[in-house]
C-alpha cells in the first residue's frame, strides 16, 4: 500500500476515479428509462423494467461486497486464491437460484399471485429477467477484480473498465431502440447484461498485472481459512441482500397503494436520478478501507472529508429537486409527461436526503470492515429494512399520500435509523484502536 501521508488532496485523488466509476454506472438508469419512455406502451414497460431491475438487484446482492472484501483481504497468493474460489462459488449460486425462479409456475405465483402485478406487466418483466441472467455473476467477478486494483492504488483503471460497461450497454440499447421490434423492458435487460459482461472482461484484463504480482509474492499476508472467510463475509453478503430485498418489497407496496401505476412508473426514474448522487457516497467505502490504515491514522482526515462530501451530495440533488431543474430533467431527459412530472416532485425532494446518508453509511462501514467487525453492518441494514416496511405500511394504511411519496419518506427515515445504529459499534472499533 502507498505510504504517502494522508491528506485531503490524496483522498480526493484516490476517490475521484471511484466516484467517476459509480457516476458512469449511474448513467445506466437514466439512459435506459429515457429510451423506454419513448417506446410503445411506455408506462407498462417502465413499470416492468422497474420490477425486473429490482429483482436483478436482489440476485446480485450476495456478491456486491466482494470488492470491499478483495480490497481488505487480498494480501498474498494464498489469500487471493481463497478469495477467487470463494467468488466462484458465490457467482454460481447467484446465477442458478434466480434462474430457477423464472420457470413458469414459480414466476407466475411470485409476480401475479404474491406481488399482484397485472399479467401485462408480469409478462414484460419476465422477458427482461431472462435477459438479466448473466448480470449477477458478471458483477461479482468484476467487483472481485476491481478490489485488487483499489488495494494497489490503481483506481484510475477501475474507471477505465467502467467505460467499457457504458460503451457496451449504450451500443446495445441504441441498436435495439432503432430496431423497435421488442418491448422496452426487454431492451433494458439486454442492454444491462451486455454492459456488465463487457466491464467484467475489461476488469480481468486490467487486473492481470496485479494478479501475477500476487501469485508471485512470497509474503503470505493475512490469510483466513475458508471458515473464517465465510464468517467475515456472511454479514457483508446479508447487508446488500437485505437492502436490495427492500426494492421488490416496496414494489409490492406500491402496487397496493394509491396511484399504483403512476408510482410504479416514476420510481425507476426517481431512483435512477437519486442514484447519480448516491454514487458519490457509495464510492467512498473502499476509499476508507484502503486509506484508513491498520493503525487508523487516516481516521480524522477521512471523517472530515466524509462530512463535506455528504453536504455536497445531498445539497446538489436538493438544488435540482426544489427548482425548475427538476422539470427539465424529469420531462426533457427522462421523458415523463406533465402529469407524472408533477406527481414526482415531492417524492424527489425527500429522496434528496438519501445521498448524504450514503456517504456517512459508507464511512461507518469502512471503519467496521477494516476493524474486522462486520456483523453490525448487517444488523444495521436489518433495522433499516424493518423501519422502511413498518413505516410504509402505516403510511399506506392511515394516510392519503401516494405510494411514491410514502416510499420516499420510508427510505429517508430508515436510512437515519441505520446510521444511528452503527454509531456504537464504530466507537468500539475506534476505542480498541486508539486506547493506550
Amino acid at each position: 500500500m502507498n505510504s504517502t501521508p494522508l491528506s485531503t488532496g490524496r483522498i480526493l485523488g484516490f476517490w475521484t476515479p471511484l466516484m467517476g466509476t459509480w457516476l458512469l454506472m449511474a448513467v445506466d438508469g437514466p439512459l435506459l428509462t429515457a429510451l423506454i419512455a419513448r417506446m410503445a406502451h411506455a408506462e407498462l414497460n417502465l413499470a416492468a423494467y422497474g420490477v425486473a431491475f429490482s429483482f436483478a438487484l436482489v440476485a446480485e446482492a450476495p456478491i456486491i461486497m466482494l470488492m470491499s472484501a478483495s480490497t481488505a483481504l487480498a494480501s498474498g497468493p494464498l489469500a487471493y486464491r481463497r478469495l477467487r474460489n470463494f467468488t466462484a462459488v458465490l457467482t454460481l449460486g447467484v446465477t442458478l437460484i434466480p434462474a430457477l425462479l423464472l420457470l413458469p409456475w414459480p414466476y407466475r405465483w411470485l409476480m401475479e399471485d404474491l406481488i399482484g402485478l397485472s399479467p401485462q406487466i408480469a409478462a414484460r418483466a419476465h422477458w427482461a429477467l431472462l435477459a438479466l441472467i448473466p448480470w449477477a455473476a458478471a458483477i461479482g467477478w468484476r467487483r472481485f477484480y476491481q478490489g485488487l486494483l483499489i488495494r494497489n492504488n490503481q483506481t484510475h483503471l477501475v474507471v477505465l473498465g467502467t467505460l467499457f460497461r457504458l460503451l457496451g450497454m449504450g451500443s446495445c440499447a441504441l441498436l435495439l431502440f432503432l430496431l423497435r421490434d421488442l418491448s422496452g423492458a426487454l431492451l433494458g435487460g439486454l442492454a444491462l447484461s451486455c454492459g456488465v459482461l463487457a466491464e467484467m472482461l475489461a476488469a480481468r484484463l486490467l487486473a492481470g498485472a496485479q494478479i501475477k504480482r500476487l501469485l508471485a509474492g512470497e509474503d503470505p499476508g493475512e490469510v483466513m481459512s475458508y471458515a473464517q472467510l465465510w464468517r467475515y463475509y456472511l454479514p457483508l453478503a446479508l447487508t446488500p441482500f437485505i437492502t436490495l430485498c427492500v426494492h421488490p418489497m416496496v414494489t409490492f407496496f406500491l402496487g397496493k397503494g394509491r396511484f399504483p401505476l403512476e408510482s410504479l412508473a416514476v420510481m425507476p426514474v426517481l431512483s435512477a436520478l437519486t442514484f447519480i448522487f448516491r454514487a458519490i457516497g457509495l464510492s467512498y467505502q473502499e476509499v476508507v478501507i484502503a486509506l484508513l490504515g491498520r493503525d487508523f491514522r487516516g481516521y480524522r482526515k477521512l471523517r472530515n472529508f466524509a462530512y463535506g462530501l455528504a453536504l455536497f451530495a445531498s445539497g446538489s440533488l436538493l438544488l435540482i429537486a426544489a427548482t425548475p431543474l427538476a422539470t427539465l430533467w424529469l420531462q426533457r431527459v427522462a421523458g415523463l409527461n406533465d402529469e407524472l412530472v408533477l406527481f414526482s416532485r415531492w417524492p424527489l425532494i425527500f429522496m434528496a436526503l438519501l445521498p448524504a446518508g450514503s456517504v456517512i453509511s459508507s464511512f461507518q462501514r469502512g471503519i467496521l470492515l477494516e476493524g474486522r467487525l462486520t456483523r453490525p453492518v448487517s444488523t444495521a441494514t436489518l433495522v433499516e429494512a424493518t423501519v422502511i416496511f413498518g413505516l410504509l405500511t402505516l403510511l399506506l394504511l392511515y394516510t392519503d399520500l401516494s405510494g411514491a411519496l410514502c416510499a420516499a419518506l420510508a427510505y429517508v427515515v430508515g436510512r437515519c435509523c441505520t446510521l444511528l445504529w452503527m454509531i456504537y459499534p464504530c466507537r468500539l472499533v475506534l476505542n480498541r484502536v486508539f486506547s493506550p
